[in-house]
């Protein structure tokens, strides 16, 4: 399966297009993923700002009050269709990818470790670095 370029949200409103490749592919369980993105564990890919273009529609903006975080979502929809961390860099959540691939994220986009790991509320089972923090960190 090839990574599909061309994404859009729910509605179909929004579309985002992804350019080359991420710059990491991972499952994050901070508890700043946890409450910002309404999950017990975020599954996204990181990018460069510059990767992530919005090519339909346009994105409101919910900045996070305490962090340097941000959401960009369709107003029609509400589904978040990127994020921004404290890096600048644009987080898609792995769900908008799979939808546009026929409900199957391509393993190209499949992730590649475990952050924060030690902030987990689920155990996972699998082969994945679990890191306790960031991927500069110890490892589970």
């Amino acid at each position: 399966m090839t990574l599909p370029r061309f994404m859009a949200c729910l509605c179909g409103t929004v579309s985002i297009t992804l350019n080359g490749e991420p710059q990491a592919k991972a499952n994050c369980h901070c508890g700043t993923c946890r409450d910002f993105y309404g999950t017990p564990m975020l599954s996204a890919t990181a990018w460069l700002a510059e990767q992530v273009e919005v090519t339909r529609g346009s994105v409101s903006t919910y900045s996070h009050p305490t962090k340097k975080l941000s959401r960009a979502f369709c107003s029609a929809c509400g589904e978040t269709v990127f994020g921004t961390n404290r890096l600048g860099m644009r987080v898609v959540p792995n769900g908008i990818v799979a939808r546009a691939s026929e409900q199957e994220l391509p393993e190209e986009m499949q992730p590649t470790m475990h952050l924060f790991y030690r902030h987990r509320t689920i155990d996972i089972q699998d082969e994945l670095p679990k890191y306790l923090d960031g991927w500069d960190g110890p490892a589970y």
